[in-house]
């Protein structure tokens, strides 16, 4: 369990096909204090530390979360968010996030206004039920308030506001029109959307 408040940039070091694919990260986090089976979120994605040693944990990426992340996330050089998983008695600054991605985005326009920065984002109409204006989502690990959302023959697009706090201590300093990005909703979005489609049924 996480919060998407990020508390490292991360970048892929090394990548080795064992079965899996393992995945070397370079980090500032004191190491000695992870312990192997530790869980960290990889920009929205929750990982198991597998080995690690001062400066790096690793990581083994299944076939089956590949297909489901952004494309070229798992590549020698691309940073990641990270997080480590929440414990009992961590202030809650974000919101309740799992770590399992729901779907892939694209940036479709990034406009600076004020010092922020204005991001559009399209996804699949599979994900319009659970983006609400005002709501949670998580992008590429981090807890970010919906700002509007538009449905489109395509599926849906939403607006999000990047204060240049979050643009520098996360990837999104670097985000660029077009990127692909990592995408889980809500948790309550999806349990209200289960309840109301067995509400239907009744």
């Amino acid at each position: 369990m996480f919060t998407g408040i990020v508390t490292d940039i991360g970048t892929v070091e090394a990548t080795e096909k064992q079965g899996d694919l393992h995945v070397r990260v370079s980090t500032a986090y004191e190491t000695a204090g992870i312990d192997l089976g530790a869980s960290i979120s990889c920009s929205g994605v929750c990982l198991t530390v597998v080995d690690k040693a001062p400066g790096w944990v690793a990581f083994d990426v299944s076939g089956e979360t590949i297909s489901r992340t952004a494309k070229g996330m798992w590549t020698s050089g691309r940073r990641l968010n990270l997080e480590r998983a929440l414990r009992l008695g961590d202030e809650l600054g974000g919101h309740i996030v799992t770590g399992h991605v729901d779907g892939i985005g694209t940036v479709k326009s990034i406009e600076e206004i004020g010092g922020s920065h204005h991001v559009v984002i399209v996804a699949g109409p599979e994900l319009a039920p659970y983006v609400a204006p005002k709501g949670s989502i998580t992008v590429d690990g981090v807890s970010l308030t919906v700002n509007a959302v538009r449905d489109t023959d395509e599926g849906v697009e939403f607006d999000l506001n990047i204060i240049p706090h979050t643009a520098s201590v996360t990837t999104f300093g670097g985000l660029e029109a077009g990127q692909a990005v990592n995408l889980e909703i809500d948790v309550l979005a999806r349990y209200l959307q289960r309840m109301e489609a067995l509400r239907g049924k009744a």
